[in-house]
């Protein structure tokens, strides 16, 4: 295979067309070396318009997905950034190439160690990787100017919004299948939340949050 043909493919015929526009997201794409953040044995769908498998029963989110998600979220140079779901550690370096500093949980300590390990080789070093669930009270690192969540939630948590900055946003994708929603919210400087649908999609849950009760008749 012909990674740089390959690349260049992903990032103009998914990527795109997919309303990413933003130069500066685009040429990180170009540089982040996705393929060195796939597990091995799936190396060869890593500029596929899929989700990837993970060790642990996780997925890496299709790559329009998570550049779309980059572009919305606009990070800078001075802000701190939170994920949820640091999977194989890629969408946690192309949010260090934008921000200030890093701080990724992962639910699975042997997801949490591939992705510390691919940072690493990748000389990521502003990515700090903890093991951690996310549903439970988090660390004490916060308020964060930016907060996403690396696949589905069937709601955000408000100990997640709690932890956003005046003029925070939070990025999520949210809903069931067969239909879910990307969210972009923002916290204004009343403190008051507001909510943009960006598109609809389809994406692995995020482990340990809680889904709502289903009643069976």
């Amino acid at each position: 295979m012909n990674i740089e043909q390959a690349r260049f493919n992903m990032i103009e015929q998914q990527i795109r067309p997919w309303d990413v526009l933003n130069l500066g997201v685009l040429e990180l794409l170009a540089v982040v070396k996705r393929e060195d953040f796939v597990p091995p044995e799936h190396r060869g769908m890593a500029f596929v318009d899929t989700e990837i498998p993970l060790p642990g029963g996780e997925c890496m989110l299709a790559p329009k997905v998570e550049a779309r998600l980059l572009q919305e979220l606009a990070v800078h140079k001075h802000e701190r950034v939170l994920e949820i779901g640091a999977g194989s550690g890629y969408m946690a370096a192309l949010l260090a190439h934008k921000a200030q500093h890093v701080a990724t949980l992962e639910i699975d300590p042997e997801l949490a160690r591939f992705a510390a390990a691919n940072l690493s080789r990748a000389g990521v070093t502003n990515v700090t990787v903890t093991t951690a669930d996310a549903a439970q009270p988090l660390p004490a690192e916060g308020p964060f100017d930016v907060i996403v969540l690396s696949g589905s939630v069937a709601g955000v948590p408000e100990t997640l919004l709690a932890q956003l900055k005046v003029g925070g946003r939070l990025a999520a994708i949210v809903g069931d299948e067969p239909v879910m929603r990307a969210l972009l919210i923002r916290r204004g400087a009343d403190h008051a939340l507001t909510r943009t649908v960006l598109f609809d999609t389809v994406a692995a849950r995020l482990h340990g949050f809680k889904e709502p009760t289903r009643f069976h008749f």
